[in-house]
């Protein structure tokens, strides 16, 4: 389908979500595979159908470079296990956000440019908002029953390198730093995710990204 009909059909069924709380919805997928330009392209399509949205990222919920880098900064192992502060994350923002919370919530606490922690402000969420959160292994053990809604941006790790050779050069310096980065680190770290988690299987819809321009929509029978 054209990109247009895919963010109609989808935000459609995002504002259908309950309206009495806001409602969490994960866009998990590989490094590059669009899930961040997926989550920024549904924001104007959802506030048009009068849903508030929020808009966060695993990004801002890293662990400090000692802590993610512990078992060496090209570890498969300590990519997928010590990126990312899940304690702060469900503190700050998902549990607020939840059947139980006040609404009150942060977007981000730490900022791994700087390698710092972040001071944002506390806010209170509509209750009809809708939380649109991309991130990596967001669909894994211990974090899965955070979502109200589960997207899979699906993309083959191939081509999610051509890609990221191009989005991340200004991050890390040269096409040769990024291939070695993701072929010993992020791609295999995916992997050990892959086997663990099962991601495709949780999703409620996964959106098949290999075509940017024509994505399609599938629909996992239960």
């Amino acid at each position: 389908m054209r990109r247009e009909q895919l963010l109609h059909r989808l935000s459609t069924q995002l504002v259908e979500l309950p309206d009495i709380r806001p409602q969490r919805v994960a866009l998990d997928g590989i490094d590059a595979s669009g899930k961040t330009t997926l989550a920024d392209e549904l924001v104007p399509w959802i506030e048009a159908l009068k849903r508030p949205v929020i808009r966060a990222s695993i990004d801002g919920f890293h662990q400090p470079r000692r802590i993610r880098h512990q078992r060496g900064p090209d570890s498969p192992e300590g990519y997928f296990e010590d990126s990312f502060d899940y304690a702060s994350l469900r503190k700050a923002l998902l549990q607020p956000l939840g059947p139980q919370g006040n609404r009150l919530y942060r977007r981000a606490v730490f900022d791994f440019r700087d390698d710092a922690p972040l001071e944002t402000p506390i806010e209170k969420a509509p209750e009809n908002a809708v939380l649109l959160f991309d991130g990596v292994f967001l669909l894994r053990p211990g974090l899965i029953d955070q979502w109200d809604y589960r997207i899979f941006v699906d993309v083959k790790m191939e081509l999610a390198l051509q890609r990221a050779l191009q989005r991340d050069l200004q991050l890390f310096g040269s096409a040769e730093e990024v291939r070695a980065r993701y072929l010993k680190r992020y791609q295999p770290g995916q992997r050990l995710y892959y086997q663990l988690a099962r991601p495709r299987e949780k999703a409620d819809v996964i959106v098949d990204n290999n075509d940017l321009s024509q994505p399609q929509l599938i629909f996992p029978t239960s």
